[in-house]
């Protein structure tokens, strides 16, 4: 473990593959919570955070979307290094997972600032909270899909793990004890 090889510990790989599953769960509610309030139409993002007299809708307050940016920021930050941490040991071109790595953190303060830009600057960047939200729910797809099959091909190359008999048994090996 302490060189890297995580994915040759079967707990290891347990524990990250349920990781990956409560995030794919996270990332599908995203959506849910996206549509419930907007689409990917700018006017809805507008409409949305600007308040829509049809609906009888009030514009979002600056208190109320700095509850929200206050919880997303740190959610976002963490979520984010996880999976783009674990990227680095994805079998990818060093190009690719460094534009991975700022895409997925710049799709984030796009879809962030987004709202906050059409609320108090211009409804004009509406389309920045759009393509921050398709950026980065693509992004997070693409590394929960990535290190899923990453975490599969590991499973497979990886030798058996050791057995014990009991917790003193003589057949366990060094490296086993010691990985523990």
């Amino acid at each position: 473990m302490e060189k890297g090889g995580f994915q040759n510990h079967p707990l290891m790989r347990l524990t990250l593959a349920l990781t990956l599953g409560l995030l794919l769960l996270f990332w599908v509610t995203n959506f849910g919570l996206y549509f419930s309030r907007m689409s990917l139409r700018p006017s809805s993002v507008v409409a949305y955070y600007n308040g829509s007299e049809e609906d009888f809708r009030p514009p979002r307050s600056a208190p109320s979307m700095l509850e929200t940016t206050h919880m997303h920021l740190p959610m976002m930050g963490i979520v984010l290094l996880l999976l783009t941490h674990l990227a680095i040991f994805v079998p990818l071109p060093k190009a690719a997972k460094t534009a991975l790595i700022v895409g997925a953190f710049a799709s984030a303060l796009l879809e962030e600032s987004g709202g906050w830009l059409v609320r108090f600057v211009s409804p004009a960047f509406a389309l920045v909270k759009v393509l921050g939200f398709v950026g980065l729910q693509s992004a997070i797809l693409f590394l929960l899909i990535a290190l899923g099959v990453f975490l599969v091909r590991a499973a497979r190359a990886s030798p058996e793990e050791p057995r014990a008999t009991g917790r003193h048994s003589r057949t366990r090996t060094r490296s086993a004890t010691t990985s523990e």
